[in-house]
């Protein structure tokens, strides 16, 4: 759930940081405009409680990193892989690093004419791997039409595809073509490498067979595509000279009244399979018992579980096959397990370090911006991620281009072809928002690993890019969507784990000091997801901003430790009550003394309830028991959040629009933590008080709620929490049965009797009728109580 301030209008950033981009980069607002919004944006800049912050982590930070999920980084670890070497060796096959050793699944990439060995063609045999009845089809209509089109995603095995076609078709020889000429030109190609091949044989020597062509990536465009005469023309040359010609393009090739021939890739398994069985056959030692050798030793190979987990894994044909003799030399002794276990993560590093490269076949700028921004939003709605990665290219686009206007093209690339280029995929998910759940189509990586190493090498690899992302997430945390800011703090958290200071510098302390409680929430939220992921020393920073003299600062350490306290429970507590006492010191300075700052008071206390409702929270009881009664500041803080925790579940559930209650989104939680309904600390005594190992913990609670009624700071409050207790019991008969155990154990004194039921019989019911009937039963349980109830008319 959200508090009101998720609704308010994007607005300009802190005075100390650069201002966040309009939607237009070529228009600016009017001063009178700009003016209208900040006053409208401070007015309903208002602190969220942090419950709801625990809430929205828990609903919209990426998979990895949402609370309780064990995954992300941790020491050299990415999602519970190695990630990177911190001792040992790296050899062979195994790309890590900055090596990258990738088998290719073809000949070279065709930037040149020429033959392409008869030795290569075997190999390629060898290991090749298609569906039988599919190939065959193909290979008739090549042998009938002359000319092929084969149309199919990079790194699919196309061009394998392409010679094995060729070389079941009859061709004798195979030779490669140029790409990168323009479609119109491929008769007149093909006229001249006939006439190099005339030239380079005897007058007298027979032909040798029919000659097969292949050109790979085909560079057909808007600008220049593939006609149907041009391949009629092909087809003629062919003909006369007894050849056969296949031409692969990619799925955004430009096509013009040609039929292409679908590639439908076999499964990475297969391939695998195929490649390793080839390297096994190869090396075997006995060339009597090879077949038994490579069938058994194949079985046993592929059961491993590098092998199982690297299959599990969204990887490439091409990175199959360059798995296979990694795999074969490990069964040879030549590489360590540790070593076969890091290649998957080593081939998503290279993929990623590929998309990123400037050469001639780069990716647009476009395009990068897109898989940055997937990055930030895996597993998050698709619309909201393309949206916002044109954002990010017009950011891009200011640091490459500082002086042009920023140019983003209305419409871009099929969705479809995004995400194939990015290697993810698109479903249909629900979504929590501040209306409850919804169904949307979400965009995410089809390994859940790629996106924070993605972040990381964008962050360490690629340092020029981060003016354009460090704009691009202060105008995320200014967003209205809460999606959009816990995706702010979580790529910070995430870069955060890969060079702290930058982060820190950047990004999170901007936040932490800014003026506005919605910075503020982004910088806790990214420091407590920075630390789930295991990046060093943020209790250090929290423990020093808690104790420091700038209060925004402050605030951000105390809801960041609320966030994260659950692991640490004693230590926080501790912690809390230091900057509470420092509070009452603060205000005792002045003279006269200065009120409380009722804002930092409200943090401190929503702190000890997050704690009290967290797993940890019988460990947070027993602290808070030993500690409680030591000072006026340790006792206010303990009841305040006690009371916090208490009336937690048992408030009007009205709307997140009105600001008065929970919304949707944390109805959820509470349903799905108590799905009977009961408010949680109810709940937990019931439980505590069933058994005799947890007795203890009902006495404690009994002895907390002694200690608010008797308190003339907070009786009034404590009442009122008793009353919401009621009203929820007059729904629910077990809810009533746990509130008359509760009752009778909480008069110590004739005045607590007294006090419980003056409030059963005077108590407002819902929306102002009487008090329910469930008041009247309930005062029949608390002692010393002899005035019959008022009943409802």
């Amino acid at each position: 759930m959200s508090t009101p301030d998720t609704a308010a209008p994007p607005a300009n950033p802190a005075p100390n940081g650069p201002p966040a981009p309009p939607a237009d980069p070529n228009a600016q607002p009017q001063q009178g405009q700009a003016e209208e919004q900040d006053e409208a944006a401070e007015e309903q800049d208002r602190p969220q409680d942090a419950w709801s912050s625990r809430r929205e982590l828990a609903d919209h930070a990426p998979p990895a990193l949402r609370i309780g999920s064990g995954a992300g980084f941790g020491g050299a670890l990415v999602t519970g892989d190695q990630h990177g070497v911190s001792g040992g060796r790296v050899a062979g096959d195994v790309i890590m690093g900055s090596k990258t050793e990738i088998w290719q699944l073809g000949p070279p990439a065709p930037h040149a004419s020429g033959e392409v060995p008869a030795a290569t063609l075997e190999r390629l045999a060898e290991s090749f791997v298609a569906d039988e009845e599919t190939f065959t089809a193909l290979a008739e209509r090549l042998r009938e039409e002359r000319v092929l089109v084969v149309r199919g995603a990079a790194f699919t095995g196309r061009r394998t595809a392409a010679l094995m076609l060729l070389r079941r078709a009859g061709a004798t020889s195979v030779r490669s073509l140029l790409r990168d000429r323009p479609p119109a030109e491929l008769a007149a190609q093909l006229d001249a490498e006939q006439q190099r091949a005339e030239q380079g044989r005897a007058e007298d020597a027979p032909a040798a067979g029919p000659v097969g062509y292949v050109l790979c990536d085909l560079m057909a465009d808007r600008t220049r595509p593939l006609r149907e005469p041009h391949l009629l023309a092909v087809r003629d040359r062919l003909a006369a000279h007894d050849g056969y010609l296949v031409v692969t393009v990619g799925p955004t090739a430009v096509l013009e009244e040609v039929d292409p021939a679908g590639w439908q890739p076999p499964s990475v398994a297969e391939v695998l399979t195929a490649h390793l069985t080839a390297h096994l056959r190869a090396t075997a030692p006995d060339p009597a018992t090879r077949e038994e050798y490579t069938g058994r030793e194949s079985a046993r190979l592929l059961a491993l579980p590098a092998v199982t987990g690297f299959l599990a894994r969204d990887h490439q044909l091409r990175e199959a096959a360059a798995f296979a003799p990694a795999l074969a030399r490990h069964a040879a002794g030549g590489l360590a397990a540790d070593e076969l276990d890091a290649f998957s993560l080593g081939a998503l590093e290279s993929q990623v370090r590929e998309w990123f490269e400037e050469d001639e076949a780069a990716l647009p700028l476009r395009d990068k911006a897109f898989l940055i921004s997937l990055a930030a939003f895996d597993g998050g709605p698709y619309a909201l991620t393309a949206e916002l990665s044109d954002r990010l290219y017009a950011e891009l686009l200011r640091t490459q281009r500082p002086h042009a206007p920023a140019d983003v093209p209305v419409f871009g690339t099929h969705i479809g072809k995004r995400l194939q280029l990015a290697r993810a995929e698109r479903r249909q998910a629900e979504e929590a928002t501040e209306w409850g759940p919804v169904r949307q189509w979400v965009a995410a990586f089809r390994d859940d690993r790629a996106a924070l190493v993605l972040l990381r090498e964008l962050w360490t690899g690629h340092p020029s890019t981060r003016p354009a992302l460090v704009r691009w997430l202060r105008a995320l945390a200014e967003d209205g969507r809460p999606l959009v800011r816990t995706r702010a703090a979580a790529t910070a958290a995430v870069l955060a784990h890969a060079d702290l200071p930058s982060a820190m510098a950047l990004l999170i302390e901007e936040w932490a000091a800014s003026p506005r409680y919605r910075h503020r929430m982004v910088a806790a939220s990214a420091l407590a997801l920075a630390h789930f992921v295991g990046a060093p020393n943020v209790p250090r920073v929290l423990d020093g901003w808690s104790q420091g003299e700038d209060r925004p600062m402050r605030w951000v350490a105390i809801r960041t430790h609320a966030l994260i306290g659950p692991e640490r429970p004693a230590r926080t507590l501790r912690l809390l009550r230091t900057v509470v006492r420092k509070e009452y010191e603060e205000s005792r300075r002045e003279d006269p003394p200065a009120p409380l700052d009722e804002v930092m008071v409200e943090e401190l206390a929503g702190a000890v309830e997050l704690l009290l409702l967290s797993e940890a929270r019988e460990k947070v009881l027993a602290e808070l028991l030993a500690s409680y009664e030591v000072d006026r500041p340790a006792r206010d803080l303990t009841l305040a959040g006690f009371l916090r925790a208490c009336r937690r579940g048992a408030e009007p559930r009205t709307g997140p629009e009105t600001g008065l209650g929970p919304g949707p989104a944390e109805e959820q939680l509470l349903d799905e933590e108590h799905p009977s309904g009961w408010p949680p600390v109810l709940d937990w005594y019931r439980e505590a008080a069933a058994g005799p190992a947890t007795a203890w913990a009902a006495h404690g609670l009994t002895r907390l709620w002694r200690a608010a009624l008797g308190d003339s700071l907070h009786s009034r409050d404590a009442l009122e929490v008793l009353r919401l207790w009621v009203l929820a019991a007059a729904h629910r008969q077990d809810v009533e049965w746990a509130l008359a155990a509760l009752l009778p154990a909480l008069v110590a004194e004739p005045e607590d009797a007294l006090r419980l039921a003056h409030l059963l019989r005077t108590m407002p019911g819902e929306d102002g009728a009487p008090p329910p009937p469930v008041a009247a039963r309930l005062l029949t349980v608390v002692p010393a109580a002899g005035h019959p109830v008022p009943q409802s008319r």
